[in-house]
């Protein structure tokens, strides 16, 4: 693979982000035309245009560099896979068919298998995040730069995360005994990963689910920012997994979560 200044890339991608997010609220506008998948998940129009805008910029900018996204076929049956793009052109999809607000935009840049950069878009929050390197994790909202370091934001001495579903597992209920966890908000998409980002909350615990292209972005941009992600048994993550299967997570802003 030819050096590309991830740098340059990411901040070239940031103005085609901003436009799918407004052609994905046009089209749910206009109402969407939705249909069930084989893996019985929704998919709309919608996702498959703002997948079109995304993929089309990520070849302008990068040619050489495979995309693996969740709405096409390309490269998923790649077996040695160490640099690439993982996009997920909407991921929440429920919330966005539903009308609701906490569904993004990804694309996430993987190199030796590890997340480098990327960047997450919620049209619907109004919220863009990007990151191109370490202590390099920044959001951009109304025209205004912040950048991110998972200072705590919640109060201290009490720890408050998210999770995917209002009912706790066993096995997530004891890591969250084990964080010190107080409270816990239900949360949809990689939205998740930003909020742990900007200190809005401490962590996410969650058993093997979903794909990498969930979560690369968003592993990109939290450990940017400072934050830490493991399997639950504190082994590192890496990417190009068998069928793109995530294992356990365990996200942090720190390694303390009550300050």
């Amino acid at each position: 693979m030819n050096e590309i200044n991830i740098k340059d890339v990411i901040i070239n991608l940031i103005d085609t982000f901003f436009y799918a997010g407004k052609v994905s609220l046009e089209l749910r506008e206009k109402g969407l035309t939705k249909e069930i998948k084989s893996d019985n998940t929704p998919v709309s129009n919608g996702d498959l245009e703002v997948n079109k805008i995304v993929t089309q910029k990520l070849l302008e900018l990068t040619p050489n560099i495979p995309i693996v996204s969740e709405e096409t076929s390309h490269n998923k049956s790649s077996s040695n896979l160490e640099n690439f793009w993982l996009v997920d052109p909407i991921d929440g999809t429920y919330d966005y068919i539903n009308d609701l607000e906490e569904f993004t935009i990804n694309a996430g840049l993987i190199l030796n298998r590890k997340p480098v950069a990327g960047l997450i878009n919620a049209p619907a929050k109004n919220r863009m995040f990007y990151t191109y390197g370490k202590n390099d994790a920044y959001e951009l909202t109304n025209g205004k730069e912040i950048k991110l370091d998972c200072s705590k934001k919640t109060k201290k001495e009490f720890v408050k995360v998210v999770s995917y579903s209002n009912k706790i597992k066993p096995e997530i209920e004891k890591i969250h005994n084990l964080l010190g966890v107080n409270e816990f908000v239900r949360m949809k998409s990689s939205y998740k990963f930003c909020v742990i980002a900007t200190g809005e909350y401490d962590g996410y615990v969650a058993e093997p689910r979903a794909c990498e292209w969930d979560i690369a972005a968003g592993h990109a941009l939290l450990e940017n920012a400072g934050g830490t992600i493991t399997d639950f048994e504190g082994n590192e993550i890496l990417y190009g997994k068998e069928n793109f299967k995530n294992p356990s997570l365990i996200l942090k802003r720190s390694e303390d979560l009550k300050y």
